[in-house]
């Protein structure tokens, strides 16, 4: 079958993380993705490593791996004019290009919009950066803490009195990343409807207060601050049907109850707690809201007699209540959910042999995407890509790498 983006050829002149992954995640739905580095020192990504994870074959990084993964890789030196004439040739002959530099990099190159749509018109030219491209901030630096930090999400986690909290796993990188492709994906509906180019711009910042949109969305209607009310210990949750609960041998369960009247009797007869249904402190989530520290505790003490699974089954069998065992990402490689969806896959590695990779979180029946789980060593692919997609003949490769502008 024939993948979605398959035809589609990306410049890929990102490095890190937000940048890579969203051309990742173009690979896997089919796209060509040509990701450029310096061929002096690469992408920083490449290099970075984890003190205390175990080491991978060949000194190679699961951050760049993953962050890379389905591409080719060319390395040019675009501190030489002959490396930028080389951008021009093979920005003539893509469909999308994609960078996050900060604003003045790629302008003080000539690798900005205005100059390489000259060379393509139809070019979708994609820029992710921290704050956006407008207003003081624009030109600053930025990285993944910085992008939780000015979003809001930080202040949202944890208690009330737990101060700004951090989210591991680079989420604002992985969230810019995942919403520049949402863009790209937009430019390439619209070029093809309209047959129109574009620029698409994306920040972390844009990024991070999208995927708080209905904390942010529902604060703006009311006018108000809501942080109090959305940030509660766990211990004093109003609706106690909607919180997690720690249980035997260390787990936890979560209740997903949002409008939790109906659930409430199938809740007390799974916990054998029936006179508790109709007490005047807990018949209506009303009166549970009141009452949620005393009810919390209650249930606390009962949950915690049993493992998380356990109770899921119980709860379940009693009368289909909302609710899932809390479990760690390395619980997810056998969760049956994610063996049976593919969201976590077999893979072959080149340098690795038989292996595991993230899957595709979407689906498509007709045009499925496809994972390759390798990322390009360093200038692996500079050769073909130059002579196919840029046409230089063997002799002008040649002189390139007498002058070394490219590896």
């Amino acid at each position: 079958m024939t993948a979605p983006l398959e035809g589609i050829t990306v410049l890929d002149w990102t490095q890190w993380q937000m940048g890579p992954w969203a051309t990742a995640m173009l690979a896997d739905l089919g796209a060509r993705v040509i990701h450029i580095e310096n061929k002096e020192t690469g992408d920083g990504g490449r290099y970075l490593k984890f003190p205390g994870v175990a080491e991978l074959p060949e000194e190679r990084s699961a951050y760049f791996e993953v962050n890379n993964r389905g591409k080719e890789g060319i390395a040019i030196d675009l501190m030489k004019k002959e490396g930028i004439e080389v951008m021009y040739r093979l920005v003539e002959k893509v469909d999308v290009f994609v960078h996050n530099f900060r604003q003045g990099v790629p302008e003080n190159l000539k690798l900005d919009y205005e100059t390489l749509k000259g060379y393509n018109p139809k070019l979708i030219y994609a820029a992710a950066s921290g704050y956006g491209p407008k207003g003081p901030e624009s030109m600053e630096p930025a990285f993944d803490m910085i992008g939780l930090a000015r979003c809001g999400i930080m202040t949202m986690l944890g208690g009330p009195q737990t101060p700004p909290f951090t989210i591991g796993g680079a989420i604002a990188d992985q969230m810019g990343g995942i919403m520049t492709a949402y863009g790209i994906l937009a430019a390439i509906v619209a070029r093809e409807r309209l047959g129109v180019g574009q620029q698409v711009d994306v920040s972390h910042l844009g990024s991070m207060m999208t995927l708080q949109g209905l904390t942010i969305g529902m604060q703006l209607h009311h006018k108000q601050d809501l942080t109090g009310y959305f940030k509660t210990d766990r211990e004093k949750a109003r609706n106690p049907l909607w919180n997690h609960y720690p249980c035997k041998d260390g787990t936890w369960i979560m209740l997903g109850m949002l409008v939790p009247d109906e659930k409430w009797p199938i809740v007390c007869k799974a916990l054998n707690i029936s006179h508790l249904e109709k007490d005047p402190k807990f018949e209506s989530i009303e009166k549970r809201m009141e009452n949620a520290a005393e009810l919390i505790a209650v249930m606390d003490d009962i949950f915690l007699t049993k493992t998380a699974r356990e109770w899921t089954k119980i709860l379940k069998d009693t009368g289909d209540v909302i609710c899932t065992p809390v479990q760690t990402t390395p619980d997810l490689e056998n969760d049956p959910q994610v063996k049976a969806n593919d969201y976590i896959i077999d893979t072959h590695h080149e340098v690795f042999g038989p292996s595991k990779s993230l899957g595709l979180a979407v689906q498509l029946s007709e045009t499925p995407g496809k994972v390759k789980c390798e990322a390009p060593a360093l200038g692996q692919n500079t050769e073909e890509v130059l002579m196919d997609l840029g046409k230089l003949s063997w002799e002008e490769i040649e002189a390139l790498k007498e002058k070394e502008v490219i590896l």
